[in-house]
């Protein structure tokens, strides 16, 4: 019998969407979903996802090629779509051949998508509503991502369980992938059997053994419990701020000065809200390079989902999807699915 003869026939069609092993795409975690992470990740069967976070086309440009000197596999790239070299971003991604593009932060337009396709690139994005779910199928997306307010980094304000049931449990016809709380196998089998394609995890990734991540970022993240992991509240309505999902730390109360900084200069018309919001964008992605980089764990940005806390030991890429398989093919051979 084939080895996870079961779960591999439910990941059937998230398989071919990602052209993986396996239905399991990688978050994208600005400086730590590099290359050597995305290359080891895509060797071993799963979907690695760069993070372009704040590069230009040059950076992007070395990162893309650097992963392709590692893997042959498929793999994607995440762009924030709040990013002002975004049209260079998708370029690169045409020339250098990706296969997929995951935009982020944002709700992406058809002309968008459409600039996106001509260069045979499939699309992926985020949706927060059932309403935008819809909107994004009908500008034709190739598949839709729903993150749990429970993942790090930038989430949205709602639930994975809420979102299944608002948007994947009424739009069953279309490609769905879900993320945010996930890290055993009988939740990854239990999606798919709701009708998902395949999972995100980052969390878990974030502490392997192949991680650049500082051994500072990783220890505080292994030792972390769930109510660790917090999202700074936002100041004023009129100026509204993605949630963050990270580690408490003084990095976090930093955040809130910063963050009553530039609505002070929203207020005076000193900045536009593009701007500030950039601004707070450009401060996650400097106290995230703190952190993962130069191990300062007590200023720098600990992004990390409510997961956190079950995550316990540093393991390999190939350990970790080991377990998952394992655990997701006992629980359907104990409950006798499939």
């Amino acid at each position: 019998m084939k080895k996870y003869e079961k779960i591999r026939k439910m990941m059937e069609r998230g398989c071919q969407i990602l052209g993986s092993d396996y239905a399991i795409l990688g978050g994208a975690m600005t400086w730590i979903s590099e290359a050597n992470l995305v290359s080891t990740m895509s060797n071993a069967g799963m979907f690695g996802v760069l993070a372009s976070g704040a590069m230009d086309g040059d950076l992007l440009k070395n990162e893309i090629t650097l992963t392709q000197s590692k893997t042959k596999r498929n793999f994607g790239v995440n762009i924030i779509l709040m990013n002002p070299k975004l049209p260079d971003l998708i370029d690169v991604c045409g020339e250098k051949k990706i296969s997929h593009v995951i935009l982020a932060g944002g709700i992406p337009d058809k002309d968008l998508m459409d600039k996106i396709h001509s260069y045979g690139m499939q699309v992926f994005s985020f949706a927060p509503s059932l309403s935008i779910a819809k909107r994004l199928f009908r500008y034709g997306i190739d598949a839709i991502i729903l993150e749990g307010s429970e993942a790090g980094g930038h989430v949205g304000p709602i639930s994975t369980t809420v979102l299944l049931q608002d948007i994947m449990l009424n739009i069953n016809e279309y490609p769905v992938f879900v993320a945010g709380g996930i890290l055993r196998g009988e939740i990854f089998a239990s999606m798919l059997l709701l009708g998902a394609v395949g999972c995100q995890l980052g969390t878990v990734f974030a502490c392997a053994k192949e991680s650049i991540a500082h051994e500072n970022f990783k220890k505080a993240l292994l030792r972390a419990n769930a109510k660790d992991a917090v999202t700074p509240v936002q100041l004023d309505k009129k100026f509204p701020v993605a949630p963050v999902r990270a580690i408490e730390n003084l990095g976090t109360t930093e955040f809130m000065a910063k963050q009553k900084e530039i609505l002070r200069q929203f207020e005076n018309h000193e900045v536009s809200l593009e701007e500030g919001r950039l601004l707070l964008e450009h401060f996650w992605v400097g106290a995230l390079r703190r952190a993962v980089q130069n191990g300062d764990v007590e200023r720098g940005s600990l992004m990390s989902g409510q997961i956190v806390g079950v995550v316990k030991e540093e393991k390999s890429i190939s350990e970790i999807m080991s377990t998952l398989l394992t655990e997701a093919e006992n629980f359907l051979d104990k409950n006798k699915i499939c």
